[in-house]
């Protein structure tokens, strides 16, 4: 694509993103739906001003994927503190993994029964769209735990759970979708095997990465190094896992930031005292993007055609969810460490569907007969999680945030 064709797209884009904090701004609505309300916006007005971007959904995968997503997962990992991390490093694993899987099982399941008969939805078309369903975005969740004083525990909990559920559920979705594009592949063990090389693979190359990176961090010993450093860090774990070693992206990303910063927090206040604000306002701005990419592709048509699918997934998500969180706790609480009844309730309800998912649908080939349906059942429990559990999550936040952590430390030290 022409390099002037590229330029425009971007300042076009950012100049909705501009507009979606003028929303923000007067409105008083929260950045993601102002942004997604300045999309759809953007998209109403384009064909009535007879101007054409270019930007379709099936030019802007390597955009959502290779650009974007690698700055929303380091930012994420980069933010989680390395003690709290440890210490509830048993839970976040049981949920982001097996969790995972129940969540992504119990979906496509449900999914695919009453999808099948209306619209001949196929299994793996199921299991794509449970894949992307499975993975939560909890920064409307965690700015209310901030706001609202709630112990640094769960907000660990709630944050080192999702990146680590978003990147297992990543890898997920990259397998499935190998499977989905080669028509002569088949569900067995190589899917297991395959998932597992991926996942591991992205750990090592990451963490090598990561060791790397802090090495030429404390080598040259300046402040602004150490922000480029990182960005790039970002950028080329992502990018030397998958296109060299063919591992995950998003594993190497998340284990270069863990690791980086691991063995650089000696030097926090020398090296990386812009390194926060830096991570700030670069994953704002990309987030904002998501919701504006989702507004310029979202039509009413979704809504109209695909009524029932959407009808089908937000009830099918929530259960999922819900039998994913309650069912590792049966093991976490025996065997590990036990989730107190409330901060469940908030892991279920506060379990979001947000920039992630889109990144995941956006990134799907046009190609596949199914991507449509999937991308509206996506888009519709966005919209839910956006519009009913973003406004309602504070309210459990209030009843059970501070009171079932005290009763659970107590019950520890007894």
């Amino acid at each position: 694509m022409d390099i002037q064709i590229i330029m425009g797209q971007m300042l076009f884009l950012s100049a909705v993103v501009i507009s979606g904090l003028i929303i923000t701004r007067l409105c008083r609505l929260e950045l993601s739906l102002s942004c997604l309300c300045s999309g759809v916006l953007a998209g109403l007005l384009l064909p009535w001003l007879e101007i054409d971007t270019g930007i379709r959904a099936s030019n802007i995968h390597d955009l959502v994927f290779y650009i974007i997503l690698p700055v929303l997962i380091f930012e994420a990992a980069w933010h989680l503190k390395p003690s709290l991390l440890k210490r509830w490093l048993s839970p976040i694993l049981l949920l982001s993994t097996l969790g995972m899987l129940i969540s992504c099982a119990v979906v496509a399941t449900a999914l695919y029964f009453a999808m099948a008969e209306p619209a001949g939805f196929p299994w793996i078309a199921a299991l794509l769209a449970a894949a992307i369903l499975a993975a939560t975005d909890p920064i409307a969740v965690v700015s209310s735990l901030k706001n609202l004083n709630a112990p640094d525990e769960l907000t660990t909990l709630v944050e080192g759970e999702s990146l680590f559920n978003d990147a297992s559920a990543l890898v997920l979705f990259g397998v499935i979708l190998s499977f989905s594009i080669n028509s002569n592949a088949h569900l067995d063990s190589t899917f297991l095997s395959l998932f597992l090389v991926t996942f591991l693979g992205g750990l090592l190359v990451g963490g090598l990465l990561g060791l790397a990176a802090a090495i030429l961090t404390l080598l040259i010993n300046q402040s602004s190094a150490s922000n480029i450093l990182l960005v790039l860090l970002a950028f080329s774990s992502f990018f030397v896992a998958e296109h060299l070693f063919h591992v995950s992206g998003i594993m190497s990303v998340v284990s270069a930031a863990i690791v980086s910063k691991t063995l650089l927090r000696e030097h926090e206040q020398q090296l990386l005292s812009d390194v926060l604000s830096t991570w700030n306002w670069l994953a704002q701005f990309f987030n904002a993007l998501i919701f504006v990419l989702m507004g310029l592709v979202i039509t009413f048509d979704m809504f109209s055609q695909q009524w029932l699918a959407i009808a089908i997934a937000i009830p099918a998500a929530l259960l999922g969810r819900l039998l994913a969180v309650f069912g590792c706790n049966l093991l976490s609480g025996r065997f590990i460490r036990p989730i107190p009844l409330g901060w469940r309730y908030i892991l279920v309800w506060g379990g979001l569907r947000g920039a992630i998912a889109i990144v995941l649908v956006l990134s799907l080939p046009i190609e596949l007969p199914y991507w449509w349906t999937i991308q509206s059942m996506v888009f519709g429990v966005v919209l839910f999680s956006m519009l009913v559990q973003g406004n309602t999550t504070q309210m459990l936040i209030k009843r059970y945030a501070s009171s079932d952590h005290s009763k659970s430390e107590t019950r520890i030290q007894q």
